[in-house]
């Protein structure tokens, strides 16, 4: 046996050892242990960047244990109250309610709070006027983390306003995720915002090659610990004009959800950004300036919200469960929109059995977008199964579809981060906010039955009839879609 040979049977047994070890789904690891012996160097760079199950790019799990050790008196101790007494509400709703409840909370520590004040705020429209208007009245602390950050004009006007409130004497930390906002202009764009006293700094830096992938994909504002802003809206002009900015005219609007939120909740936000600041910089917040008691008239219960979490980190994919919880409890009807649908095993049993038992189940996905071609031609071997199956399947063509809600029974409504596809389930961190209140999930439903009328609806037999070799396209696309 030559040296050569006996280097590559080393290899093989070695990857196929770690593999196995790792427990995955047997259909998994036949492809993993496929594409070693395919491709013995570039399937272990692939497999490095994006096919890891264990670790994440910093301490995360750990910073949440001490961040609950430190708070349990305080913040933690005023939420566990809050929650307390809304699981004990929760019995005289349906089902649904409080297994979703308990389900976000086994799953990532999440804790309902109920003295809340939700807005629901449809496109960058309503939003960013919002923002802008709230970050100006700021006195004391801004914490700002989005997945992209754009050195556009948005940018610089979010640059000279941020600069004001530094002269002022506000503090302002921001987290970018660093290949969400990679490039030579926003390297630059970082370089100004710090000259001018502006704490803004990467989720990870991109020189730790080995965690590439375990990209940061919340979003998430904090005003003075007592306004916060979460949902799938990023900082780009992009949301405003993407028709202008992709020089494309079927692009009119870009189609997002976002949720504005004061009162207890917002600590929940606040702890989530301070746990992934100190990961990212090693500096612990803490104190009344990051987690400033309510207001007075701030105490009274409205309307609960509970945060789900999730990332590579995790114990339990928490999101994927989430909507996993959301299909297999729905008594009546679910309402999912979701700019991309890769779908794992269960996912699809779950949307699939729900129709079949007569559940009332509708998605709205984009009808492609102005990126990752191979994720929209892989979603269409996804939307025949479930289509098949009796799933409601609308293509929106308004624009860019990029909101990730979902309503289950007009009860429960979630807003966030969080997309239908493998990566938002296992590999990026993401942050989903559970709202269960039927006045924000009727004002989400209403916003879903308004953007039907600029949706056609997916016909299985009418794409099992088309090319061949489209279709061969997309079966491809989503052999590797678990990578997307």
């Amino acid at each position: 046996m030559s040296l050569f040979t006996l280097g590559v049977t080393i290899y093989f047994v070695a990857a196929a050892a770690y593999i196995v070890s790792e427990n995955r789904r047997p259909q998994s690891a036949f492809a993993w242990l496929f594409l070693f012996l395919t491709l013995p160097v570039g399937g272990l760079v692939i497999y490095i960047l994006f096919g890891r199950m264990r670790g994440g790019v910093g301490r995360t799990r750990k910073l949440v244990r001490q961040d609950e050790g430190r708070q349990r008196d305080g913040v933690r101790g005023a939420a566990q109250d809050e929650h307390d007494r809304a699981m004990e509400r929760f019995a005289s709703r349906p089902p649904l309610v409080r297994q979703m409840a308990n389900l976000a909370h086994a799953a990532c520590g999440a804790l309902v709070t109920t003295s809340n004040h939700v807005e629901v705020l449809e496109d960058a429209s309503a939003k960013y006027p919002r923002l802008l208007a709230d970050l100006e009245a700021a006195r004391g602390t801004i914490h700002l983390q989005y997945y992209i950050w754009r050195p556009d004009s948005l940018g610089m006007r979010l640059m000279s306003l941020l600069e004001a409130k530094v002269a002022q004497g506000v503090k302002v930390r921001i987290i970018y995720d660093p290949v969400g906002s990679f490039g030579i202009k926003t390297a630059i764009y970082i370089r100004r915002m710090r000259a001018r006293g502006i704490e803004m700094w990467p989720s990870s830096p991109l020189w730790r090659v080995h965690t590439i992938s375990y990209r940061n994909h919340r979003k998430i504002a904090v005003i003075d610990g007592r306004i916060g802003y979460t949902g799938g809206m990023n900082i780009g002009l992009e949301h405003l004009d993407p028709a202008r900015v992709y020089g494309r005219q079927d692009y009119r609007e870009w189609r997002d959800t976002h949720l504005r939120i004061t009162g207890m909740a917002v600590r929940s936000l606040q702890r989530v950004f301070t746990i992934d600041w100190e990961n990212a910089t090693g500096e612990k917040l803490s104190g009344p300036e990051h987690f400033p008691p309510l207001a007075e008239g701030e105490v009274e219960d409205r309307q609960p919200v509970q945060l789900v979490l999730s990332g590579p980190d995790s114990e339990w994919r928490a999101v994927r469960q989430q909507y996993f919880g959301m299909i297999a409890a729905a008594r009546e009807r679910v309402r999912v929109r979701t700019p991309y649908f890769i779908l794992d095993a269960s996912l699809a049993e779950a949307l699939k059995t729900a129709a079949l038992s007569g559940i009332d189940v509708s998605v709205m996905v984009a009808d492609g977008g102005p990126d990752q071609r191979l994720v929209y031609w892989a979603a269409q071997t996804y939307l025949v199964e479930i289509a098949t199956a009796g799933v409601e399947v609308l293509l929106y063509e308004g624009g860019f579809l990029h909101a990730k809600t979902v309503v289950t029974d007009g009860w429960v409504a979630s807003v966030g981060s969080g997309n239908w596809d493998i990566r938002s389930f296992s590999i990026n961190y993401e942050l989903n906010a559970l709202v269960y209140d039927t006045a924000v999930a009727a004002e989400l439903e209403a916003a879903y039955e308004r953007d039907r009328a600029h949706c056609r609806v997916f016909d299985p037999d009418a794409y099992r009839a088309g090319p061949r070799l489209l279709r061969f396209r997309d079966s491809l696309a989503r052999l590797v879609s678990p990578l997307l």
